[in-house]
């Protein structure tokens, strides 16, 4: 069952690049498609019948403790939001100025999960974003700067109308073992750097090297890898689900790699082929 025309989303990105993409001289970074066709694990989703989403949450085999679980509102998006990432939002809709008005008197705090306009889901893992800055218009139209926070698993739907609120559990990353994560993570900087390089080349821009972990740890800087695979959204949220660092910065090692297979093979054919 589709989401019910009552619950679409309704929302604009403003005209800008967000702050966490400015590392890549405003172009983020895109995946050719041909390598994002891989047979990935399907994320997890729920549909928004509380008959339905009841069925699914209810029988699993390992409940959530209820002093555990937390109630937020949340706002089905096209995107996936990571932790650390920024996203610029316009909201015009009645019941979600609704939420807003709501968040701007309480704790600013909301989940965004996403949702596939052709399934009709959304995403049963998602992120909270918390606002950091608003403009409330005369129409009551609301400019928002929102930055992930946490991750979050839904378990149960409170209720449905003028918008969503589920009940949550808030998610972490387990121990990865003996897994070296600062070499992991050096890895996937050194292939992003060289898809940058590429990718700037191919598109007779400057190159110009930038310091894209900025100390930061293996975790947070494995969330800001995933929000750059802009164009890929079902790829982006099978990262933001998985639980582990390790896991997470191979998926997007191997990525950066078919990735810069495919540009370096573009650029050998720009070599040879100037004008195409």
């Amino acid at each position: 069952m589709a989401l019910p025309s009552s619950l679409s989303y309704s929302y604009s990105t403003i005209k800008s690049t967000p702050p966490h993409l400015s590392a890549f001289r405003n172009k983020p970074l895109t995946l050719p498609s041909t390598y994002l066709r891989r047979r990935f694990s399907k994320p997890t989703s729920f549909r928004c019948s509380s008959s339905s989403f009841s069925e699914k949450h209810h029988n699993n085999a390992n409940p959530s403790k209820s002093d555990d679980l937390v109630e937020l509102p949340l706002f089905p998006l096209p995107l996936v939001l990571f932790p650390g990432a920024t996203i610029p939002l316009q909201i015009f809709e009645y019941r979600y100025r609704v939420m807003m008005q709501t968040l701007l008197q309480s704790d600013l705090r909301f989940g965004v999960v996403y949702s596939d306009a052709a399934s009709g889901s959304a995403a049963g893992v998602g992120c909270v974003g918390e606002i950091v800055k608003h403009e409330r218009l005369v129409d009551d139209r609301f400019f928002l700067i929102c930055k992930g926070q946490e991750r979050f698993r839904v378990t149960d739907l409170v209720r449905t109308k003028p918008y969503l609120v589920a009940k949550v559990t808030w998610l972490e990353d387990r121990p990865s073992g003996e897994e070296n994560l600062d070499e992991l993570a050096s890895e996937v900087e050194v292939l992003m750097k060289e898809v940058i390089r590429l990718s700037n080349r191919l598109n007779g821009k400057e190159e110009e090297e930038k310091d894209l972990r900025k100390n930061q740890f293996p975790t947070p800087f494995s969330f800001f890898v995933g929000s750059t695979f802009e164009g890929a959204p079902m790829e982006q949220q099978a990262l933001l689900e998985l639980e582990d660092t390790a896991a997470r910065l191979k998926r997007e090692r191997e990525t950066l790699r078919n990735t810069l297979n495919y540009l370096t093979a573009a650029s050998a054919v720009k070599d040879v082929f100037p004008s195409t």
